[in-house]
């Protein structure tokens, strides 16, 4: 954190342009040709690689959800740093593409309703999970605020706690309509592309089945080695708290199908929850 309470952006001109021009064309060369129709969404799962990689089907997912004013952003912490479950509370996120203030008030309530949750800034301050998916919500979206939420624990019972705590402070607010829960996330990690693809089928299928405990049971039974599994969890006990029924996988692919090597890939998914 630098500034006023801005986080500055860690993986600009890395995991994606630095120049706002060239974000913003890089994000349109990313979508779909033809018309597209955007659905309401209250969740989804988007991916976290670099742009070359996964935006594809970051943007294609994206694209297609209705914009929201308050999005919760829900990801893994990569780096270990700061607590289990940490969100922010105040200040605003930067990227290329402008500034991104914090809903304080609603963070505040979720922090106060969430007895796992610590108000804790350092856990973000170097994590890109969250960052990534930022310009492309900002492309879509274009004016909303964020409440930052980075997970570390793999207890059950915890995150689908979470998860129906955060869903209660959204009814509690009258913000169900105006809300959007995003779970930052890759899938398979370095493995053989057909291994990949047989292993992220068993997670998405329990994902669109909008069943946490099969996806758990999935990960430790196969070995999944899909980073973002616990904001998935924690985003789809609140969407089935605010009433979703269904989920729609909008694109899967792997990195093999943007490099051409297959040998050893990592897997991203698309999907929304309604």
């Amino acid at each position: 954190m630098t500034g006023a309470g801005i986080r500055k952006p860690v993986v600009a001109g890395y995991f994606y342009p630095q120049e706002a021009a060239a974000l913003k064309r890089s994000i349109e060369n990313f979508i779909p040709a033809g018309n597209i129709v955007k659905k309401n969404a209250l969740g989804c799962v988007l991916p976290h690689a670099g742009y070359v990689y996964s935006a594809s089907v970051a943007v294609e997912t994206a694209a297609g959800i209705k914009p929201k004013n308050k999005i919760i952003l829900l990801g893994p912490n990569h780096t270990g740093i700061g607590e289990t479950f940490s969100i922010m509370t105040e200040g605003a996120w930067q990227t290329p593409l402008g500034i991104i203030e914090i809903d304080s008030p609603l963070a505040k309530k979720i922090l106060q309703s969430c007895r796992y949750l610590r108000n804790d800034a350092r856990a973000h301050a170097g994590e890109h999970s969250l960052e990534v998916e930022l310009p492309i919500l900002q492309f879509f979206f274009k004016d909303f605020q964020i409440v930052p939420i980075a997970f570390l624990s793999d207890e059950l019972e915890s995150l689908k706690e979470i998860g129906k705590e955060i869903a209660a402070v959204i009814i509690a607010s009258g913000l169900l309509d105006s809300t959007l829960l995003v779970a930052s996330s890759d899938m398979t990690h370095y493995e053989p592309q057909k291994d990949a693809q047989e292993k992220d089928a068993a997670a998405i299928e329990a994902i669109l089945e909008l069943n946490p405990d099969k996806l758990m049971q999935k990960i430790r039974q196969l070995n999944i080695t899909m980073c973002g599994y616990a904001p998935v969890i924690v985003m789809l006990s609140a969407a089935k708290a605010l009433g979703a029924i269904k989920g729609s996988l909008i694109k899967y692919l792997t990195s093999g199908d943007a490099t051409g090597d297959k040998t050893s890939v990592v897997g991203y998914a698309g999907i929304t929850i309604a």
